[in-house]
């Protein structure tokens, strides 16, 4: 008797299922999109993006150093009376004085007083040119000249003006003088004795003593 054997077929293995994890709600492959956003694609930010910053200054050299033709340095000495704007300020001053002496002058003096000396040098420089023989100091003997003649004309004005005063004064005690004489002989002058005997006659003398006899 032969005994047939049933196979029997297992049913297949289920399929393994996913695991979720928090990070992704599914499963990760190569193709899929990372869970963070890229910083490309971040959200727009609500704040205004920051300015640009400006663009830089680029100063200009002094009127010195251009003319010199050399390197106009942060703390330059000859920057803050020679700007590059009044170049012939300069020229002036270096033709007389040269910039070796200017630098030294400068040097030796406290930042209150450059001012003062350099406006001094660029007026001497400027009588040096026009004068060769004086210079300043003909400017200034002639500027004391000047001031020497208004005085005089000064002196002179003033002396007129006391002079009319006293003519004034003058005839002002003269008119005052005449008029009290005058009015004195008016005073002194006898009155006028009028004889009223000539308007009265016989008849109307008569006829005002008629009725006394009567």
């Amino acid at each position: 008797m032969e005994h047939k054997v049933k196979k029997t077929t297992s049913p297949p293995p289920p399929n393994p299922t996913p695991i979720q994890t928090m990070f992704s709600n599914s499963p990760l492959s190569p193709s899929s999109s990372p869970p963070f956003p890229s910083p490309s694609q971040s959200p727009p930010s609500p704040f205004p993006p920051p300015p640009s910053p400006p663009p830089p200054v680029v100063l200009s050299p002094c009127a010195a150093c251009k003319i010199l033709r050399r390197r106009c340095v942060e703390k330059c000495v000859l920057a803050p009376y020679f700007p590059p704007t009044d170049p012939i300020k300069f020229t002036i001053a270096h033709r007389v004085f040269g910039s070796s002496n200017i630098i030294k002058f400068l040097q030796e003096l406290p930042e209150s007083q450059r001012a003062d000396a350099v406006s001094s040098m660029v007026y001497e420089a400027n009588a040096r040119i026009r004068d060769p023989v004086y210079g300043c100091a003909g400017a200034i003997c002639q500027l004391q000249k000047q001031v020497i003649e208004l005085q005089a004309q000064l002196a002179k004005a003033q002396a007129e003006l006391v002079n009319m005063h006293c003519q004034q004064t003058n005839l002002v005690a003269l008119i005052c003088m005449e008029m009290t004489q005058s009015q004195d002989q008016q005073l002194l002058q006898p009155q006028q004795h009028i004889d009223m005997s000539c308007f009265l006659d016989d008849n109307t003398l008569g006829c005002s003593w008629e009725p006394l006899w009567t």
